[in-house]
């Protein structure tokens, strides 16, 4: 009887070793999964397009040369391992989100925000492709302000919600002027004005070049800046933003999952987690 009851305590002490020991061959197993997956990284490049490799089985979606999307694809990038600064030069507290920093000043203002670089990016491209005439955003009260009109002296009167536009200033298309405009728009618009502006689109319909929006103050926006699918028509896609304090613009990692980042895939009204924010209900919006 002895020795039954002996037998029986040896079995039930390793049964209870082996599960307390699961939480641990889990971890183990995590940790290992993530040392056997090959980094997508390519730390020797300059540009978004050559910075990230493609995972197997996907290929990048094409897009005509000359595009906002090419245009995007190949924005330069400075050296691997660069920090995130912040506009007083001052290094951002956390620099454990980025694989990449776009090469694109932060000026000394402050005023250059999560949506405030993505319009920067976004009139640039218009503005080198001489497509200037485009260039214009709603201020959050709603009224239209276009680099066209400013250029001729046009400037805002404001007085609470109410807008009026006056010339009040010399004829001037200055690239210089240009940047005064642009500081204008990050004074008065934001993720709100943009997420009330610009068309939603829907994560199947997504392109290179739209945005995961939480329009709100605070809100956030982060911009989609390569898109590849597979033969499935799966598609993941990476991620760049700009942030509160104004700071370095950065390709994000995917910090929910280390086996496609930085990799994502997005869908409607998901959770997404971007470096150090987390989109609770994912919208998407697209420039005009």
């Amino acid at each position: 009887m002895k020795k039954v009851l002996l037998i029986g305590l040896i079995l039930v002490s390793v049964g209870v070793l082996a599960f307390q020991f699961q939480p641990i061959k889990k971890a183990v197993t995590i940790v290992t999964s993530s040392i056997e997956t090959p980094s997508l990284v390519n730390k020797d490049s300059l540009s978004i397009l050559t910075r990230v490799n493609v995972p197997e089985g996907y290929k990048r979606v094409v897009y005509p040369e000359g595009s906002f999307q090419e245009y995007l694809r190949h924005y330069k990038l400075k050296p691997y391992g660069s920090k995130v600064i912040n506009y007083d030069d001052s290094e951002y507290f956390w620099q454990g989100g980025h694989i990449g920093i776009l090469e694109i000043p932060v000026p000394k203002n402050g005023l250059q925000q999560c949506a405030d670089a993505l319009i920067r990016i976004r009139s640039e491209y218009l503005w080198d492709n001489n497509r200037k005439d485009e260039i214009g955003f709603n201020f959050t009260s709603g009224h239209y302000c276009s680099w066209t009109k400013y250029a001729e002296g046009f400037r805002p009167k404001i007085n609470g919600n109410k807008v009026t536009f006056h010339k009040t200033a010399s004829a001037n298309t200055s690239k210089e002027n240009f940047y005064k405009y642009l500081n204008l728009i990050y004074m008065y618009s934001g993720t709100l004005s943009l997420y009330n502006e610009l068309e939603s689109v829907k994560s199947k319909d997504l392109k290179l070049g739209d945005m995961l929006i939480k329009g709100g103050s605070p809100g956030h926006i982060v911009m989609i800046c390569d898109e590849i699918i597979n033969e499935n028509g799966d598609k993941l896609y990476l991620l760049f933003q700009g942030n509160t304090p104004a700071q370095s613009v950065h390709l994000v990692k995917n910090l929910e999952d280390a086996t496609i980042s930085p990799w994502y895939q997005l869908k409607d009204d998901a959770v997404i987690s971007v470096s150090n924010y987390t989109f609770s209900s994912a919208k998407f919006v697209r420039f005009k």
